[in-house]
């Protein structure tokens, strides 16, 4: 399985400290939802590298708009293995 570079898009927390990281293909189209408990912490990487078959599709195209662009603002301002 084929290896896909996917960067930070949108991190949002819950009232019941969980975290949620989304990170999208560079064209907004496809998206990978990482749910985490916010008091593990950890750091949080501009990219990450992901099987293929652990993306989803995005189906909305304005959302499909943002991710990209918020893709094109993260890999101008970051290397993949910055912690963000």
């Amino acid at each position: 399985m084929t290896d896909v570079r996917v960067w930070l898009v949108e991190r949002t927390y819950s009232d019941r400290d969980l975290l949620t990281l989304v990170y999208a293909t560079p064209d907004g189209e496809q998206y990978l939802q990482k749910e985490l408990a916010g008091r593990l912490g950890g750091e949080t990487t501009a990219a990450i590298e992901v099987g293929q078959d652990r993306l989803s599709s995005v189906a909305d195209d304005s959302r499909q708009q943002r991710y990209a662009e918020e893709v094109t603002r993260m890999a101008a301002k970051h290397d993949p293995s910055d912690t963000v």
